[in-house]
């Protein structure tokens, strides 16, 4: 089973990229972020016709959180427990293939410090709250994203340029960890603990040409789904494409 994740940066912008990477890479689930429209406009037919059932949950011009599955799944939640004044589209939840996805797109932070960067923190903690009751449940549970965080220096191609940057704060990088800490396994970690793998290229200074990436998509699973991991893998070449986002598809394999 393939089970991936993919900042679109614009669905309906990008939907052939989309469409032609689906019928490629042929996922059996997609999370999705960014999608950039309102649920009215969410290319639901589309998607269907190319063969994948979807929940999602949009906003107009920012945010918005999706899950395509190649069998029906059910919604279980849009957004996190603990801030009802916060209308950003940023979490979505769903339970397909006898497991619970959870499709996230973690606050950027910037400028920092600030209000923006304040959120990011303060979403965390909700994260944190609602990922620690997941791990109550006797099922498997993947929660699956775009974090906008830098876990460790391993994970940007010049550490010392993101000093000032929210993804690679102290504070982001510990709120992650403590994610972890809770029960939590980094998929692509486990599987390639000192390797050097980038999900995102700016599109500014031929950041793509130059392999100058970030890692800020991740799988982080409970420790059901952790025995059935095969393999992790990034679609880089996808970045390449034309109209394409400045995030490449990523995907990881478990046992049926």
């Amino acid at each position: 089973m393939k089970i991936a994740t993919y900042n679109v940066n614009g669905i309906n912008g990008r939907l052939a990229v989309l469409l032609r990477w689906l019928k490629e890479a042929k996922p059996d689930v997609v999370c999705l972020q960014e999608l950039k429209c309102p649920d009215q406009l969410f290319p639901e037919a589309a998607l269907l016709k190319a063969g994948y059932h979807s929940i999602w949950h949009g906003q107009k011009s920012w945010n918005g959180v999706a899950v395509l599955s190649k069998e029906e799944i059910k919604e279980t939640r849009r957004n996190l427990d603990g801030d009802p004044d916060d209308l950003h589209s940023r979490y979505i939840e769903g339970f397909v293939y006898g497991m619970v996805i959870g499709c996230l797109y973690l606050p950027n932070g910037n400028p920092a410090p600030g209000p923006k960067f304040d959120y990011k923190l303060s979403w965390f903690k909700r994260l944190h709250k609602h990922a620690k009751k997941l791990l109550s449940f006797d099922l498997p549970v993947l929660l699956i994203g775009d974090y906008n965080v830098i876990p460790t220096e391993l994970d940007t191609y010049k550490s010392e340029k993101y000093i000032t940057n929210a993804l690679f704060f102290p504070e982001s990088r510990l709120a992650y960890t403590k994610l972890l800490k809770l029960g939590w396994t980094d998929a692509i970690r486990y599987l390639h603990p000192n390797e050097r793998i980038y999900t995102f290229y700016d599109y500014l200074r031929n950041a793509y040409g130059r392999d100058a990436g970030l890692r800020l998509d991740h799988f982080l699973l409970n420790d059901i789904v952790l025995p059935r991991l095969i393999s992790a893998q990034v679609d880089k070449e996808v970045r390449g494409w034309e109209k394409s986002s400045d995030h490449c598809p990523v995907w990881i394999e478990l046992k049926q």
